[in-house]
């Protein structure tokens, strides 16, 4: 696998991303982790809420996941994605730094940023006395003066909400808009204090708030203000791929179902990336249970490949690969004999024979019936018991005509005045060269070795996927058996023209590599 090619690159190194890729890597992925080092919480001191990892600082928690998950062998690069592109079977991931990954799958964790009300003194104490989410610092102002700054008519809801926390609370109403006489009252009801006057400046000194100025120059004396900025999602980089967005209160969103998956099937998104809300235990939670689902969709195109693609075969035991083929059909060859081993065997006198890889039994039956004392061997049961069955049809005893279900390594032993290899090629892994060398020793003195192969793929299937420099050329075959110069003689090793018929019944030409070898 190439250095920049990828099963995951997860894009952002927070709670979410960092949950992904662990459960990623121990599912024994090839995991990358872009992060460009902004988590939303980075200006929080603590984290609360988080069981286990109460008043721990949020960097703290990233280092120790960051650690974990590079024990299961993922892997981290500091940059910024700058967009995403589908490409043949993944992605294509750009930096803004200039590197370019390739992917099969991608989980988007870069998280959002708070787009805060353009106020004096507001920013510089976001994360420290100016607050966002009650659950996370409530409790660590409880009982003091709380200011609520609304910035939409949502801002009711947190209004209802600090109070739990303090009851003494101001809140200034000026982002809710028009406030009804019954919200009016319902506020006041719960002994809040309301300011319709908008806000124009925090007072305070350093991290601290002392009181908030209002556009009419009163000031309102508070020791922490609550408030909404706006949520901006991370997500510019993916707007070449088009990806379905829904529109919620809270702006525009990528839409996701309930494992994260996107309306691209290779993209999950997760955490505040599309859900403003996710705190820290939401977001690990989300990242471990996609990073699980992200792995099941990766299970489930390997073996959609395996199945399709003759490149994954390989991983097939050759011997079940055959007799699956073979018991899978009725008939899987012509039944006629190979064209080359007619031509040349029809110059050698009769003796003993042994044709491996003998499939259905073609060319052991013309053999017998030419005077030959033929024996097939194939490492597929259903093969060998076709073969004998034709056998038997044509009038041959197994005097004349036998087959064995071996391993072709393995032939049997004895000396052979012909030995014969007749496209001798399989999808799936098979110690061919071995094959072809073990076949030299069973050749009697002045007997033959022919091997017929293909010289290339037929012109009409073009080159499968994984299969390039798959055939030899005569010169490469004969390097493979290694001949003791002094011991054999090279009488054909060329390639021969063969007329057939294509698939769409035009007529075609393929060629076909012979070898033939005659021991001294």
């Amino acid at each position: 696998m190439q250095e920049n090619s990828w099963d995951v690159i997860v894009a952002g190194g927070g709670p979410a991303g960092l949950s992904a890729a662990l459960m990623l890597g121990r599912s024994r992925r090839r995991v990358l982790v872009i992060d460009a080092g902004n988590p939303r919480n980075r200006f929080a001191a603590h984290m609360h809420g988080v069981l286990g990892q109460e008043g721990v600082p949020p960097g703290e928690l990233l280092e120790r996941g960051r650690a974990e998950a590079e024990g299961y062998g993922v892997e981290f690069a500091s940059g910024t994605i700058q967009r995403v592109e589908r490409e043949h079977d993944g992605l294509q991931v750009t930096t803004v730094e200039g590197a370019v990954r390739s992917t099969r799958a991608m989980v988007v964790a870069t998280g959002l940023s708070d787009e805060l009300p353009d106020i004096p003194g507001l920013a510089e104490r976001w994360g420290s006395t100016v607050l966002h989410c009650p659950y996370c610092h409530g409790w660590e102002v409880r009982n003091q003066h709380l200011g609520v700054l609304t910035t939409s008519p949502f801002g009711l809801h947190q209004a209802e909400l600090i109070r739990q926390w303090s009851d003494h609370v101001t809140v200034f109403t000026a982002g809710l808009g028009h406030v009804t006489p019954a919200t009016e009252q319902r506020l006041r009801a719960r002994g809040i204090d309301l300011e319709p006057a908008p806000v124009t400046e925090i007072l305070g000194e350093g991290s601290t708030i002392g009181a908030v100025r209002l556009d009419d120059r009163r000031e309102v004396s508070v020791d922490a203000i609550f408030t909404a900025g706006a949520p901006r999602p991370h997500d510019d980089f993916l707007a070449p791929l088009g990806l379905a967005r829904s529109e919620t209160p809270f702006g525009s969103f990528l839409t996701v179902d309930p494992t994260g998956k996107t309306s691209d099937d290779r993209i999950w998104a997760i955490g505040n990336v599309v859900n403003p809300a996710a705190n820290v235990p939401m977001s690990i939670g989300a990242g471990a249970f996609t990073g699980g689902v992200v792995n099941g969709a990766l299970v489930t195109w390997d073996f959609d490949t395996a199945a399709q693609d003759p490149a994954a075969w390989p991983r097939i035991a050759p011997a079940d690969f055959w007799e699956e083929r073979y018991a899978g059909s009725d008939h899987v060859w012509s039944g006629t004999v190979n064209r080359v081993l007619a031509d040349v065997v029809r110059t050698l006198s009769p003796g003993r024979a042994l044709d491996l890889g003998c499939g259905e039994g073609a060319d052991v039956i013309w053999l017998a019936q030419h005077g030959w004392e033929a024996t097939g061997v194939d490492i597929s049961p259903t093969a060998i018991r076709r073969a004998t069955a034709a056998a038997e049809t044509a009038g041959l005893g197994a005097d004349h005509a036998r087959f064995i279900a071996d391993n072709l390594a393995a032939t049997p032993t004895g000396a052979y005045d012909l030995v014969s290899a007749s496209f001798l090629h399989s999808p799936v892994e098979l110690p061919r060269e071995d094959i072809l060398r073990e076949a030299t020793r069973r050749v009697a003195p002045g007997g033959h070795l022919l091997i017929t192969s293909h010289a290339d793929f037929p012109p009409w299937a073009g080159v499968p996927h994984g299969h390039e420099h798959r055939f030899l050329s005569p010169e490469q075959e004969l390097e493979q058996l290694a001949l003791e110069p002094e011991e054999w003689d090279v009488l054909l090793a060329e390639t021969r023209p063969r007329a057939t018929t294509a698939p769409d019944g035009e007529p075609a030409t393929l060629d076909d590599v012979v070898v033939l070898i005659r021991r001294h």
